[in-house]
């Protein structure tokens, strides 16, 4: 392993006891095996942070065990992040700010207005919160979202940390929060019972969802109730009764995020994804999981937050402000002609392609496709979330751009993040550059500083991302070797492919613990034949039987291996 300077590499290693030495070997990264510079103790299976400097390596931290799911989620963070927590500099000022936060703005007071928040039960800060009355044939809605420029300064150490962070990053064990708890999770969140300073978007919404009025101003708030995705969705089928201050606007938010789904319902794409969540035990082992669906609960709080972000968009985009949007650009017109070929592939509904089709009529293609697709899926009974993952692969990534390019997927002109400040710095740019536009006395970003954030941010989501993705895989690893244990290694799953490559076949399946397994069949394991990836890359098909192992098709695995520390999982396909 190469030297990293005069401080060295620092990695997560699995310390191992080799005759009468201790040796590490990185175990995220490839590196060969160093011995310690000292004696230390040495427990089996003990992973540490390390530093490699000079052919030795030095103990800076143990970090638990290797057949400890926390532990090892725990570590990869490190790993990727090569810190945690924050320097005793940064706690001071950000306490210092919490006790102090901006005073010279006016605020209007709205701490007597029946407020409510949704967020997951697991959730520790509360960026948003909602209030709803009626007004005749209409709804006002106020979107309230923490202010949190009124405790970050511009030029401040804690702005600095939070452009370099730029999000907070989730895995299944823990937050890395883009900034200390005594904001995050403190002053900054709209926490019940609290008064809080707020950000508010008042919108004036007709019955159809037009928008007849909007307005913006800083305020100071109350909570009334912190509810969870799940009790909303109770309160919902019927089987939970509202809080009593707050469920006459939960019916009006409720009938607004209606409305707004009807409005943008032919401009947006329509995908099934799931999100998994991990239970653990108390010695940090995992003990289930699910596949966390979209409910009404959730698209409820959607739709309101797309209202703001676009309100906000096209307001600083009148203005000529300088701000973050954040753009999904239309789709190459070749991409999607080959999406066309995939689909017929699979022989899943689509529309006509056009001769000679833009961007423009590309991205419509994409859109009423992705709607063809979901309608299939629920008539088969299966392939929701591969086919809508097909369509996605044709689309560009979304990112941030200081120039409005549009947000395809959500069928938006002008889009930006802007209900989330306590965990993403592009919010906070949003925000100053708003309040600079409505006499909310901040001053407008810099246009060099905007641009520099867009690529920076960018960047920084799709480490995070990474980082959250593999952790997943991770937690479904031990929990799947978990399930084996209990239920014996010759146990079967069913599943459906997610994926094909020419190597193998991807497969998402579920157990009695879990439902977010995630494995690979190698086509040397796929026994009689011999299989090739078609044109279109949608299925692998026999060149003797023309059986074929396609996107989206159910299928019965058995488990070969897994390593848990990887997240890999190998298979065995069941009657092939």
């Amino acid at each position: 392993m190469a030297s990293g300077g005069r401080r060295g590499e620092r990695h997560v290693a699995l310390l191992e006891k080799r005759g009468r030495f201790t040796v590490a070997r990185p175990l995220f990264e490839p590196g060969e095996q160093v011995a310690m510079d000292r004696k230390i103790r040495f427990r089996e299976r003990q992973i540490a942070w390390v530093e490699f400097r000079g052919g030795r390596a030095r103990l800076l931290r143990d970090l638990g065990r290797v057949d400890n799911a926390t532990d090892v989620c725990e570590a990869l963070a490190l790993e990727r992040l090569k810190r945690r927590g924050f320097s005793g500099a940064i706690e001071a000022e950000a306490e210092a700010a919490a006790l102090a936060p901006e005073s010279e703005v006016e605020r209007r007071d709205l701490t007597g207005l029946p407020t409510f928040t949704v967020d997951p039960a697991t959730a520790r800060d509360f960026d948003d919160a909602v209030s709803a009355e009626i007004e005749g044939d209409s709804v006002r809605l106020w979107i309230h979202i923490a202010d949190v420029a009124a405790y970050v300064r511009p030029g401040s150490n804690l702005e600095a940390l939070a452009w370099q962070r730029a999000n907070s990053v989730y895995v299944p064990t823990s937050v890395e929060p883009m900034l200390p708890k005594v904001l995050s999770a403190g002053v900054c969140s709209l926490s019940p019972g609290e008064e809080r300073l707020a950000v508010t978007t008042e919108i004036l919404l007709s019955g159809s969802g037009e928008v007849s009025s909007v307005s913006f101003y800083r305020s100071r708030i109350v909570s009334d109730a912190r509810l969870d995705y799940e009790q909303l969705d109770r309160i919902f089928d019927g089987s939970e009764g509202p809080p009593e201050r707050v469920g006459e606007q939960i019916r009006l938010a409720r009938a607004a995020a209606g409305a707004l789904a009807e409005r943008k319902q032919s401009g947006r794409l329509e995908v099934t994804s799931n999100e998994p969540g991990f239970t653990f035990d108390g010695n940090g082992n995992v003990t289930s999981a699910t596949a966390d669906l979209q409910t009404e609960a959730h698209r409820l709080i959607e739709h309101l937050m797309v209202l703001v972000n676009e309100q906000v968009a096209g307001l600083l985009e009148q203005q000529r402000t300088p701000t973050l949007y954040r753009v999904h650009e239309q789709p190459d017109p070749d991409r999607i002609a080959r999406l066309a070929g995939q689909l017929a592939s699979l022989n899943l509904p689509a529309p006509a392609v056009a001769d000679g089709m833009g961007p423009g009529a590309a991205g419509q293609f994409a859109v009423e496709a992705s709607r063809t697709v979901a309608a299939e899926a629920a008539r088969r009974g299966h392939g929701a979330v591969p086919f809508g993952s097909l369509i996605l692969r044709s689309l560009k990534p979304a990112r941030y751009s200081a120039r409005n390019l549009g947000h395809a997927g959500l069928g938006s002109e002008a889009y930006c993040h802007f209900t989330s400040p306590i965990r993403r710095f592009p919010d906070l740019l949003v925000h100053r550059g708003l309040l600079s536009e409505v006499g909310g006395g901040e001053e407008a970003p810099d246009p060099g500083e905007v641009e520099s954030s867009a690529s920076h941010c960018s960047d920084r989501e799709r480490e995070a991302s990474r980082l959250e993705r593999d952790a997943d895989d991770i937690c479904a690893a031990f929990l799947l070797e978990r399930e084996l244990f209990e239920h014996g290694w010759d146990s079967s799953f069913e599943g459906e492919v997610s994926g094909v490559i020419g190597a193998g076949a991807f497969i998402t399946f579920g157990g009695e613990l879990g439902d977010v397994y995630e494995g690979f069949i190698p086509v040397r394991r796929m026994r009689g034949d011999r299989y090739d990836l078609n044109e279109e890359e949608t299925a692998l098909i026999g060149g003797r039987s023309g059986k074929a192992v396609r996107f989206g098709d159910p299928v019965t695995v058995t488990v070969q291996k897994v390593d848990p520390v990887r997240g890999r999982v190998d298979l065995d396909p069941v009657g092939r």
